[in-house]
């Protein structure tokens, strides 16, 4: 399990962590500054020169989420992380990552109004004995405020919100202790896993009658994706889109109208699992039915319908390569065969 504790600099994270670990047996505190500290010394001057924060680095947030998983493999229990995600974006790579782990998380921010952020800052000592490393630090992080006031709308809605102002770090680390024991901070979409084993999966293409296709925004995905998911045990890949386009849209299909485009195998990428990826034409939308479409707020985001060349923007490369063949498939009213999302089998056409 992971407890991962948001919020701007100066709202008492690290102390509050420090403490949560005594509170809490068995768990061990990470902090991802220090992934960002070996990047600063071994990524070359020119690269470090391109960002204003490590955290721009693709790098770090790979290595966070590999460091965390390695972590609770060497000592497993509770990982506390006091670490500040401002953009949305890193935190969709970051959860994303680690739910693909199976990793359970927890998300709290802690917040204070920003004149009480702004006194604590003035009166830390960042690095002591060193007061002007110390008053380079303050001025940071007070740079660093009007960041924190914009990322409030989605923060405050992802994660649980504790007020910190008038507690003291043991009593943070209390009321964050009871909070997890409640599991009102645990992250929905972040599901542990029986199986390290590939999987089945099955997407169904939706359609306007401009033939646009329709794809969802998930919470913790960095990129856009297909209505569907894993096939549970036992259930046939066309009931398992039905079901899929039902939960995350509010969509009921009938299962004998949906139509076999792709059959794509997808190769295993470090710990993320692959495995065979079905993609069904799900036909096109009324106007009725895409104003009933219901989105799980703790799953998606958001919906649209989008070109093929506007999906290339929206879904990973794999994702983009599979849509295509499908789409490819649709024209020529024959199921296709990938690999990787590239044809990789001759003659596949009405011997299906």
């Amino acid at each position: 399990m992971i407890i991962w504790v948001n919020g701007t600099f100066g709202a008492g994270k690290s102390t509050a962590c420090r403490e949560l670990v005594e509170l809490l047996p068995g768990s061990t505190l990470f902090d991802p500054e220090e992934v960002g500290a070996l990047l600063r010394r071994i990524v070359p001057g020119r690269r470090m020169a391109e960002v204003r924060d490590f955290q721009e680095l693709p790098a770090w947030r790979s290595l966070v989420t590999e460091a965390a998983a390695a972590l609770l493999g060497e000592v497993p229990g509770t990982l506390v992380v006091p670490m500040t995600l401002l953009r949305e974006s890193y935190r969709d790579e970051i959860f994303g990552a680690l739910a693909a782990r199976g990793l359970p998380v927890h998300h709290f921010v802690l917040h204070a109004e920003e004149t009480i952020l702004r006194e604590r800052i003035a009166l830390s000592e960042e690095v002591p004995g060193d007061p002007a490393a110390s008053e380079r630090c303050r001025r940071w992080r007070l740079a660093h405020l009007p960041a924190y006031q914009e990322a409030q709308a989605w923060m405050h809605r992802d994660a649980c919100v504790l007020d910190t102002a008038g507690l003291t770090p043991r009593q943070v680390a209390r009321t964050l202790a009871a909070l997890v024991k409640e599991g009102v901070a645990r992250c929905p979409i972040v599901r542990g896993t029986d199986s390290a084993d590939d999987t089945v999966a099955a997407a169904v293409l939706l359609f306007d009658e401009d033939d646009r296709v329709l794809l969802v925004d998930p919470v913790y995905k960095p990129d856009w994706e297909f209505p569907g998911g894993v096939v549970e045990r036992g259930e046939a890949p066309t009931l398992a889109a039905v079901r899929e386009a039902a939960e995350e849209l509010g969509l009921r299909l009938d299962q004998e109208e949906l139509r076999l485009l792709a059959v794509d195998w997808e190769p295993r990428v470090g710990s993320r699992r692959g495995g065979i990826r079905l993609v069904y034409d799900g036909g096109r939308l009324t106007a009725a039915q895409r104003a009933g479409l219901r989105l799980p707020p703790d799953e998606l985001r958001d919906w649209r319908f989008v070109t093929l060349e506007e999906a290339g923007q929206l879904l990973s490369a794999g994702r983009h390569r599979r849509l295509a063949g499908a789409l490819a498939a649709r024209g020529q009213g024959t199921p296709s065969y990938l690999e990787a999302g590239r044809p990789a089998a001759r003659g596949v056409g009405s011997g299906w």
